[in-house]
């Protein structure tokens, strides 16, 4: 009888062979990508249009995790499905590939991997988007497949942003799910009208909005609820009301009568710039979410795993013995964190689905399995402050956290299930300043290093921002929202040779280079008082105006405990947000940032050579101008001040860093200094050795450099 039952249940696997998998793959067209370049040794590419169609059971464990998934409607056969964008870039022949599938995950649905890697691709994201300039090729060179799909259902469509269909959570009868819903909105321009999901960052990626229960506000709902909106200067300022005769749930025009609309805000005072405006209201229809991990997970399995799909359709990626990574910058490293941290790297059967991932510029976690979550929200110190995005736990390994009780680390369910991957955590300096980056590199309360997984390396690249500034850069006044010059610290050859070292790990069992982090105990890692920044003071050196650094001043994106309600749950960063805006705990976690040398660069971590023969100081921080949340954190940018030409200059000047003529009295002393660096750098796996070479060549031809 034994025998029969374990019969029967081979027998139902067989024929329910995953609870959540990729059933159809729908190929829309193929192109030769780049019009038909070649690439090296791998040749020509090709481009693959598709949409991937996905099923899960909700009654499978492994699935419950999601939020709302018991809310989504089903098919025919009880699963739940799902439908999202996905696109190709592959060798024309695979057998010219390097084994190696990226699989990155877009960034508000936009493609930002081959601008990260690739040298010379063109600013902005719609060509980011098209794939209409490859830059130099070097992934293409280097034979990677890499695949985008949508995962953020929430997107408006645009730009050729990847996107993933809604899938609306609603209660067995029918009626809708409502809950609080707390919009943080701002403008660059002033304006009568905001959708209610307004912020800072719609133009790269404008979210669609949860629509209110009802445009009437003045009255009380059924359980007494009425919408506020606030306003306020900055984060730390007292929320001032604003009358609810004074604004409506409706779109407006100067000198129309508003018209009502359930996803947008007619203020008759008007938005500003440089203003946080808090809507906080009862909306309706929350999406399913977390079925972005979902599809993360079920993509990769396929990519990787399947022949084919269910009716026969072939995978374009198959190849025997291959290997996949999960790669993804900014939200979408954060969103990798989480797909870890929720044991969604667990595919069919139990396999491990992504062998690799690697996080760029990504501190803290995505709350996407949340209901009415805003995945499009990030951690900013003056905007989006009090969104989740920083649950404990903050690094990779197990620890307890003195202010919660808990201990718990990123990797425990893959651990248990033996599905974890090999991971290359990669950031910035911003990211320590405003990304309390640091909590990943210590404990809870900054006190001491924390030891590494053998599975994790962590490398941060010193005095950069969170995207290079592109070139060049602006000569007067307004710097954007900033008070001083952005920074173009280039991260890419640094990126590309840890992209290399990160490949011959997973795929090859090579040992990568050490982590490259400041530390503690060395002296590199400090709360935000003890930097020792130099006196900057105000100049005009190549002929740009710049304001005096202000003494003391230092944007530091500090962390308490928050308190989102009783059905939130912070060890998993998902659930319910009850409590809006959420109770801000006194405790604080301790977070700390670079210390610096004489010129104000950081000391510690991946020096590039820009870093090691200056020209300037760079900074992983930057100040509001006025208006613009002065001398707060002016969002993901930090600075660029120059030196001085002469010592003549910079004494004038009152300046006591020293000039380019007293660093470099020569060209062959600065082309000295130069190869030195980028020797040592590529001698350490930092720095390609092709790279190093194409750098040293430019300083000798091109001398030292007057300007970023």
């Amino acid at each position: 009888m034994g025998r029969g039952l374990l019969l029967a249940a081979f027998v139902a696997l067989l024929a329910h062979p995953a609870a959540a998998r990729i059933v159809r793959l729908e190929i829309l067209r193929t192109d030769p990508a780049f019009g038909g370049q070649q690439f090296g040794d791998t040749g020509a590419y090709e481009r693959v249009f598709a949409r991937a169609h996905g099923e899960i059971d909700p009654a499978d464990p492994e699935n419950s995790i999601i939020q709302d998934l018991w809310l989504a409607p089903r098919n025919a056969r009880g699963l739940i499905e799902y439908a999202t964008d996905l696109e190709l870039l592959k060798p024309a022949d695979m057998n010219r590939g390097n084994r190696v599938i990226m699989v990155e995950v877009p960034n508000r649905g936009n493609k930002l991997a081959i601008a990260a890697f690739n040298d010379g691709v063109p600013a902005g994201i719609p060509g980011r988007n098209a794939l209409d300039n490859p830059g130099d090729g070097f992934l293409m060179k280097q034979g990677y497949a890499v695949a985008w799909f949508g995962w953020q259902m929430d997107l408006l469509p645009g730009m050729g942003r990847m996107l993933m269909p809604e899938v609306v959570a609603r209660y067995p009868n029918g009626g809708p799910v409502v809950g609080v819903v707390r919009s943080e909105m701002t403008t660059l321009a002033a304006t009568p009208t905001l959708p209610i999901s307004s912020s800072w960052q719609d133009a790269y990626a404008p979210p669609d909005s949860y629509p209110t229960v009802s445009t009437e506000k003045t009255q009380p709902l059924a359980n007494g609820f009425v919408p506020t909106l606030t306003v306020r200067a900055r984060e730390q300022d007292p929320h001032v009301p604003i009358p609810n005769s004074e604004w409506s749930f409706a779109t407006c025009a100067t000198g129309e009568a508003p018209k009502p609309d359930p996803k947008s805000i007619c203020y008759k005072g008007g938005f500003q710039p440089g203003r946080l405006y808090e809507l906080i209201y009862m909306a309706k229809d929350p999406l399913v979410l977390g079925l972005g991990f979902a599809a993360a997970r079920d993509i990769g399995n396929f990519l990787r795993d399947a022949p084919r799909d269910d009716a026969g359709t072939a995978n374009p990626l198959y190849r025997t013995g291959q290997r996949a990574i999960l790669e993804g910058s900014s939200q979408a490293g954060r969103m990798i964190r989480s797909f870890l941290q929720l044991g969604f790297n667990e595919g069919e059967r139990g396999a491990r689905v992504y062998d690799g991932l690697y996080p760029h510029i990504a501190g803290g976690l995505m709350p996407l399995n949340v209901r009415f979550g805003q995945p499009g929200r990030a951690w900013g110190e003056q905007t989006d402050h009090l969104y989740p995005a920083y649950d404990f736990p903050f690094t990779y390994t197990r620890q307890t956290d003195p202010l919660t009780g808990r201990t718990q680390g990123l990797l425990d369910r893959c651990t248990i299930s033996k599905t974890c991957p090999l991971i290359f955590h990669v950031a910035t300096a911003l990211e320590l300043w405003e990304g309390r980056q640091s909590l990943g590199l210590t404990d809870p309360l900054g006190r001491q290093d924390v030891r590494e997984p053998p599975g994790v390396r962590t490398y941060i690249m010193t005095s950069t921002q969170h995207e290079p500034a592109p070139l060049p850069l602006a000569t007067q006044a307004p710097f954007g929202n900033c008070q001083q010059q952005p920074n173009p610290n280039p991260q890419t050859w640094t990126m590309r040779a840890l992209l290399t070292a990160f490949t011959g790990w997973v795929r090859d069992g090579r040992r990568p280079p050490p982590s490259v982090v400041p530390l503690v105990r060395t002296g590199n890692l400090v709360p935000p008082d003890q930097v020792q920044f130099p006196p900057i003071p105000a100049n005009s050196y190549g002929g740009v105006q710049r304001p005096a650094i202000p003494p003391g001043v230092r944007p530091v994106n500090q962390l308490h405990v928050l308190d989102y309600g009783p059905e939130w749950q912070p060890e998993d960063d998902s659930g319910i947000i009850g409590i809006e805006p959420p109770i801000v705990r006194s405790v604080s976690y301790g977070v700390l940032v670079p210390q610096v040398d004489e010129d104000g660069n950081d000391y510690a971590g991946i020096r590039s050579v820009f870093v090691q023969v200056p020209i300037g100081t760079y900074t992983g921080w930057n100040l509001g101008r006025k208006d613009r949340f002065e001398n707060g954190s002016c969002n993901l940018r930090g600075s660029f001040i120059p030196f001085a030409k002469t010592k003549a200059e910079r004494e004038a000047t009152g300046d006591s860093r020293l000039s380019l003529e007293e660093r470099y009295p020569t060209k062959d002393a600065y082309v000295a200094q130069f190869r030195a660096a980028a020797q040592a750098l590529a001698e350490h796996g930092l720095l390609l050795p092709d790279d190093a070479a194409k750098l040293v060549a430019e300083a000798e031809r091109d001398g030292i450099r007057s300007a970023p």
